[in-house]
This record gives structure tokens, C-alpha cells and sequence, in this order.
């Protein structure tokens, strides 16, 4: 029984998030619904994050098994076919190792967050950016990110509804950068806490409006406390860019 693995992109907008629930449609029930279009079979697929109502992705890993012997091509052509209307894409398919498994070898995964600094209201990036009419000192926000970067107990910034064993995470990048009215926020680590890149923009849009200082950041860092949280950012401008394996 070969196993595919694929490499998915989708707009989290109309989805309840990437795990399948009961109340609502989900990137899960879309792929595994046209799996079953595409050959009569009934999978559970596994991806490599579990990414939340309104968060989108560009680089979701996935893995399942069929008993059908269909070429990788065969494979991404019909999922595409099947997935419309639902925004939701195979970028690419593979066949890859029986023992690959897309959540637990992945050593990396990359996140970007896009704020749209601006006072006229979104038309093109309407559900995907988070826009924000203050301005926002970029620079600031960068300065504070550092106080986050290295392994760290994050409980202040995980959401209560968090499932991992452990608030300890290693966080290997957090940038902060401008490009005209856009505010990009890239966040690379091994794994995140639920809700926590979304937790440390939030946080950091207080620097950028000069509500916060950096010292702030790492005060709320060390209290362990997620009431000292400054602020959770929306789901719109998060993206999985890319998960990474050995």
C-alpha cells in the first residue's frame, strides 16, 4: 500500500481550521473527500501542523495511504480536480517512504504573519492580512522579538486550550521587517504552542504603537502567566510556509 506525501496550500478563510470537526468544513474533510472521489477509498489523512480556523498555509505537509497504485502526477491532478470549489491546492505530490510520517518527522516548521499597516480598509488582502491603522514602529517590534528568540517556558504566550505536554519550546527565529505598508513577521522553530505565533505578534504590535517596551516583552515572558498577555493576534494573516525534514 504505497503512501503519498503532499505539499498543500489554502486560504483558512471558509475552514473551522485544518482538523476535521463537527462544526464546520475543514481542510481535513476537503482533501479527504476528494481522496475518496478520486478512488472510492476511505483515509484518514496526517498533517504536519493543525493549523486554526482562519489561518492559512502555503507550504502544509500531508501523508496518507490508499491501496490503489496510482502515480504521484495521477495523484495531484485528481485532488485537484476534486478539491474545487474549495480553496485548497496540491502544490505537489510524492510517493514517499512507508515509514514517512508528515507531524512527527518534521524538525522545523516556518510561519509568516502579515500586518497591513494602513488606515483604508483591506479590498485585495480582505481576510488575508491583519490590518492595523495605527502606525507601527517596525523597528521597535524587531528589537523586541529578540527577547523571545531561544528556549523558553512560553506559557504566557499559549493559548489555555494548548494539548502539548510542555510550555518549553525553542523559538529559532522571530523577525520583524517593513516593506511599504506591510509589516512582515517570520517565526521558525522545531514546533509552537498553540496560539503562540499568533500570541507574540499580538504582543509585538503593543511595542510597535508604543504602548509596550521590549522590557515589557520579556517581563510577560518571565511572569509564565498567560493574563499577562498583551494581546492575541487574528487568525487572517498567519501562513504555514514551510515545514522542514531531515
Amino acid at each position: 500500500m504505497p503512501r503519498y506525501r503532499l505539499t498543500i496550500e489554502y486560504d483558512g478563510g471558509p475552514f473551522v481550521g485544518f482538523q476535521r470537526q463537527t462544526n464546520g468544513p475543514s481542510i481535513q474533510q476537503a482533501l479527504e473527500t476528494a481522496i475518496t472521489r478520486f478512488c472510492g477509498e476511505t483515509v484518514t489523512i496526517t498533517g504536519a501542523g493543525r493549523t486554526d480556523a482562519g489561518v492559512h498555509a502555503q507550504g502544509q505537509v500531508v501523508h496518507f495511504d490508499i491501496a490503489a497504485d496510482k502515480s504521484a502526477n495521477q495523484v495531484q491532478g485528481a485532488l485537484n480536480h476534486h478539491l474545487k470549489p474549495d480553496p485548497v491546492a496540491v502544490l505537489d505530490a510524492a510517493i514517499a517512504d512507508p515509514g514517512f510520517h508528515a507531524r512527527f518527522d518534521a524538525i522545523g516548521r516556518h510561519y509568516r504573519f502579515r500586518i497591513v499597516n494602513r488606515r483604508p480598509p483591506l479590498t485585495f488582502d480582505h481576510g488575508l492580512a491583519w490590518q492595523v491603522p495605527v502606525p507601527l514602529d517596525a523597528d521597535a517590534m524587531h528589537v523586541a522579538a529578540q527577547r523571545l528568540v531561544g528556549r523558553h517556558d512560553f506559557t504566557t504566550f499559549r493559548s489555555v486550550h494548548c494539548q502539548s505536554q510542555s510550555p518549553l519550546k525553542t523559538l529559532d527565529r522571530l523577525d520583524v521587517m517593513r516593506h511599504g505598508d506591510e509589516i512582515i513577521v517570520i517565526a521558525e522553530a522545531r514546533s509552537f504552542l498553540h496560539h503562540q505565533v499568533r500570541s507574540m505578534v499580538g504582543t509585538l504590535k503593543l511595542v510597535g504603537e508604543g504602548k509596550w517596551t521590549a522590557d515589557d516583552v520579556s517581563a510577560a515572558l518571565e511572569a509564565r502567566d498567560r493574563q499577562r498577555l498583551g494581546l492575541n493576534a487574528p487568525p487572517d494573516g498567519l501562513y504555514l510556509t514551510k515545514v522542514i525534514y531531515p
